[in-house]
């Protein structure tokens, strides 16, 4: 039993709950109204549906893992979700500068509230892929190649002999620095890291003081 169960952890970390998550950005993006989408919306989706599906086969199912196939597959989804997303919010911010525009308060909120969530998500994707060199290698690299210090790697006492990062624990940071505009308690190691913070960080100030602020004023 204890032997199943040592197994059980050093399985390949599972991909079912980034699918799952990616699900819920691409229905924020189904939500948005046509004028703030770029291009055929159900285009997008279909794409973003393959790439999402295609994950499950191009991921291989040892515990550490080199995959070209896998990589390209995880960096095209995230990169056609992010430049639609950040489209969107110049969109978006667009028509709330400009003089005279009659948009609709309320659309501007709920799209700006959809740009900001669905910008957590991307993110989150993002530094899941990068820390380490991704899900495959993560487990094998370095300490000096990772891009994150976690609160698990700073106290050893409280870390589980078989702690690694997941998915979720990169949601979490993403959210912390959509939230808080700057690390909280997992630290940016490497510079690409930081900058990605930075970016991540601008585009959020953009969707909830800017869009937001100008958009209620707008409802008044």
């Amino acid at each position: 039993m204890t032997n199943f169960l040592r197994n059980k952890n050093h399985v390949n970390e599972p991909v079912w709950h980034v699918q799952i998550t990616m699900l819920g950005a691409i229905i924020l993006q189904l939500l948005l109204p046509d004028r703030f989408v770029i291009g055929s919306r159900f285009l997008l989706v279909i794409v973003e549906a393959i790439l999402l599906l295609a994950l499950s086969f191009t991921t291989p199912r040892e515990r550490i893992f080199k995959s070209l196939t896998r990589r390209i597959n995880m960096l095209l989804l995230i990169a056609l979700s992010g430049l639609t997303n950040c489209y969107s919010l110049v969109v978006v911010a667009n028509k709330l500068l400009q003089s005279g525009s009659g948009a609709n308060g309320r659309d501007l909120i709920l799209s700006a509230v959809n740009i900001y969530l669905t910008n957590i998500i991307i993110f989150g994707l993002f530094y899941w892929e990068m820390d380490g060199g991704g899900p495959g290698e993560r487990r094998s690299a370095p300490k000096h190649a990772k891009d994150f210090l976690f609160p698990q790697n700073q106290n050893e006492d409280y870390r589980h002999p078989d702690w690694q990062p997941t998915f979720i624990d990169y949601l979490y940071v993403s959210s912390t620095n959509a939230m808080a505009f700057s690390p909280t308690d997992t630290l940016p190691l490497s510079r690409r890291a930081k900058l990605l913070m930075l970016f991540q960080s601008s585009i959020s100030l953009v969707a909830i003081a800017l869009v937001a602020a100008r958009a209620v004023n707008i409802l008044h």
